[in-house]
């Protein structure tokens, strides 16, 4: 099979072209350039680009890079900012799977002759014992990266590896160590690739948009303390709120971005029995009835009711009350299913929490 092997300069992509070249797959290996701005997160900086190289070179393989910087400016960077200038706390790299990696990527793969492409991700692909392919969780529970991988469809996986799912993170370091790897004692990429730890989403976003200063209110509606740009406010937030009177733990439950105006409560006001998503993406036909939910990339999993409306949003009803998911964050849906592997935990959907009425 000749596969197109992402290479993103880290441990886990390199070892997966390992396995396949292993596995006697012709590999060609391709990184594609996403931003040209500072990066200190371990994830498409330049140095990155550079590291993909030298894995490639070191294992024997043609390389080459992609420059899709357009594409991701108009696919991820500028949602981003727009998210954020409507109250919105969004999830960039699932955008960044959804229209790069397993859009745009795949579909130069195949105009150029390729059969398949692979990535590091932790995570599997699987087939059903009715038939059909599912993106299940990885091996190691501690990296599964299932949920940034859910709008990849059952037809979009028969083109896609994912070499290292089987695998969990310390047999990764360990193969690549045994092989003199030099990506084997890297970093694993934290964060937001073009946001810079060291100076966070503020002056990013105020760079790119006015941002504006709000006001804090209580539950009651009264003023209890400001914030610089209410735009960079999200639900659950307890940092960074300078707050006057009260006493207890108070944390962000609502942010009004028309109205500059953040709501705090305590513990108990930030949780709900509902939530509805919208811009559901199934993996193979939408699914009802008893599900589990996981609302963040290392979120814990809770069980809900989901059902689908007319208009296909899915109203998801917590079996017990669950700390509210900001608008704009991605929500994933999982099922145990039969597999040709036993029953595993698969993905049957997700998509984007919408705005609270």
């Amino acid at each position: 099979m000749k596969v197109l092997a992402a290479l993103s300069g880290g441990v886990d992509s390199t070892v997966a072209a390992a396995l396949l070249l292993d596995a006697g797959h012709d590999v060609i290996g391709v990184t594609m350039k996403l931003w040209g701005g500072e990066s200190d997160t371990g994830c498409c900086s330049v140095s990155d680009v550079e590291d993909a190289r030298r894995a490639a070179a070191q294992l024997d393989v043609d390389h080459h890079v992609f420059n899709f910087a357009d594409e991701f400016d108009r696919h991820v960077v500028a949602p981003y900012v727009a998210d954020h200038l409507a109250g919105r706390t969004p999830n960039p790299c699932i955008e960044c799977n959804r229209h790069l990696k397993f859009d745009v990527l795949l579909r130069r793969a195949e105009l150029l002759g390729f059969d398949a492409v692979a990535t590091g991700h932790h995570a599997r692909v699987v087939d059903l014992t009715a038939g059909g392919r599912r993106i299940a969780r990885g091996a190691d529970p501690a990296k599964d990266q299932s949920y940034v991988l859910y709008p990849l469809t059952a037809g979009e996986l028969d083109d896609v590896l994912l070499p290292v799912g089987e695998m969990t993170k310390e047999q990764v370091r360990r193969l690549a160590s045994e092989r003199g790897l030099r990506t084997a004692d890297k970093p694993d990429s934290q964060d937001v690739c073009f946001i810079t730890r060291s100076e966070g989403r503020g002056p990013f976003l105020s760079a790119r948009a006015e941002l504006h200063p709000g006001r804090v209110v209580d539950r009651t509606g009264a003023t209890v303390g400001a914030v610089d740009a209410v735009e960079l406010v999200t639900i659950g937030q307890r940092r960074g709120l300078e707050l006057a009177g009260g006493t207890g733990r108070r944390f962000v439950t609502d942010v009004d971005v028309e109205s500059r105006t953040v709501t705090v409560g305590g513990p108990g006001d930030l949780l709900d029995e509902r939530l509805v998503v919208s811009q559901v993406v199934w993996a193979d036909g939408p699914t009802e009835g008893d599900v589990r939910v996981q609302c963040s990339a290392h979120g814990r999993p809770a069980p809900a009711r989901a059902t689908v409306g007319d208009d296909g949003t899915v109203e998801l009803r917590w079996t017990d009350p669950q700390r509210r998911v900001a608008a704009g964050q991605s929500v994933v849906l999982y099922r145990d299913l039969p597999t040709t592997q036993g029953a595993l935990e698969v993905v049957v959907g997700g998509g984007i929490v919408s705005p609270r009425p």
